[in-house]
């Protein structure tokens, strides 16, 4: 059935389910067994008896699609955007939340490239974001990432952390989706499989 037939409260219930047997799975117990908690501003995370700070992961969602990351030794964060979705006015969304040095090359590009790198820039932020347990508000523009989807997925600058240390990797899960995946350590092998 697909997902849209499905109501809030039971997408809510299947993605849980999926996502602690995945979790279990790595943890090597059955999935109902699996805690999550919630740390301060509501980061999802395991419970460090369980995990022993060895596994850790991040969700997003978008149009009916559920995109699970996990990551074993280091703090990860997820988005998924559709590529072809439009903001009414990215520019101005952007001067309300991205920085000065994304903003300035944002307005470099014609309105058909300005679309896909502003869904590009935002999916690599919201990525660094959730791995950072910052939450979104106020934080997207306290460090930038490269905007140009055809240059590699990168960390320009970062004033409270060093940006070198962060990790930036793009897929595309399904044709038209972006997935943003962030962590903070020196490599990111990205590996990826479907549930559908």
């Amino acid at each position: 059935m697909p997902a849209r037939d499905l109501s809030v409260f039971q997408q809510r219930a299947t993605r849980r389910f999926y996502l602690r047997l995945l979790l279990g799975a790595y943890l090597g117990m059955p999935g109902k067994d699996v805690h999550i908690i919630r740390r301060n501003k509501g980061r999802p995370e395991l419970d460090l008896v369980q995990s022993k700070g060895e596994l850790d992961f991040s969700v997003a969602r978008s149009n009916g699609r559920y995109l699970i990351g996990i990551s074993g030794g280091a703090t990860i964060g997820v988005d998924l955007e559709l590529a072809s979705r439009r903001s009414g006015k990215p520019l101005a969304l952007a001067r309300r939340y991205f920085s000065k040095k994304e903003i300035a090359a944002l307005s470099l590009l014609d309105e058909e490239q300005l679309h896909h790198a502003f869904m590009y820039t935002w999916s690599c932020k919201e990525a660094i974001v959730k791995a950072s347990g910052m939450g979104i508000a106020n934080q997207l523009c306290r460090f930038t990432v490269d905007v140009n989807p055809g240059n590699p997925p990168s960390v320009l600058d970062m004033p409270d952390d060093d940006h070198k240390a962060w990790k930036l990797a793009i897929a595309e899960p399904v044709p038209g989706a972006i997935a943003a995946v962030a962590v903070r350590q020196q490599k990111l092998l990205l590996k990826g499989f479907s549930l559908s």
